[in-house]
């Protein structure tokens, strides 16, 4: 009985995701080193990572927050890990009912060009009835190649917090760390997830 509600509940959640459009906003990520930061009119570094401006407009533009509450989020994140080598666009959907599920799909680009198609899908410890749907944009830091993405990553404790509204949490795994920001999930951001399964295809059941 309870194993064909989660069942039932998961394939539910998964579905909602699709309120989530993960169609790519205009690229200002895949910039050379030759090319410069609009933003703040200075050169991109050819280090391979993004510039706080860069990731600035694509925190505003995909999250659709103010370019104020976009700087504040980013300075935060930069302040702990400094600039990412990637991110991922995309969108989840997340609920519960007894036992909490979290679903989602988007892109991954990497600096230097290489991109990826990747779902992801996790348990949550929270015990509360509802569902919602965010938009999500996860930064991505010290991938060396784009296939370490399909891994199990936990999330670190203690690093959920908001900031102007928008949920950030991290995950960490080996040298590589990922930052999702969620814009509008409601308390079970980040908190309430004990990991994040990327994968390759979708996957109903997250256990």
């Amino acid at each position: 009985m309870i194993r064909t509600s989660l069942f039932t509940a998961a394939a539910a959640i998964a579905a909602l995701t699709a309120a989530c459009s993960t169609s790519p906003a205009p690229d200002r990520g895949t910039a050379g080193p030759a090319s410069t930061d609009h933003y703040g009119g200075a050169p991109v570094p050819a280090d391979g990572t993004y510039t706080e401006g860069q990731i600035v407009e694509e925190v505003e533009s995909w999250l659709g927050v103010s370019a104020e509450t976009a700087a504040e989020i980013v300075e935060t994140v930069f302040s702990d890990l400094g600039r990412p080598n990637g991110f991922i666009r995309g969108g989840e959907s997340s609920g519960a009912i007894g036992v909490g599920l979290r679903y989602g799909e988007g892109d991954l680009q990497l600096y230097d060009g290489q991109a990826r198609h990747v779902f992801w899908q996790g348990p949550s410890i929270g015990f509360d009835v509802g569902g919602n749907a965010s938009r999500t944009l996860t930064l991505v830091y010290g991938m060396r190649y784009p296939d370490e993405i399909y891994r199990r990553y936990p999330g670190v404790e203690g690093t959920a917090y908001y900031v102007g509204g928008v949920g950030i949490n991290y995950q960490r795994l080996d040298n590589v760390t990922l930052v999702p920001l969620r814009a509008g999930v409601g308390l079970r951001t980040g908190a309430n997830v004990g990991y994040l399964a990327y994968t390759r295809e979708r996957n109903i059941l997250p256990f």
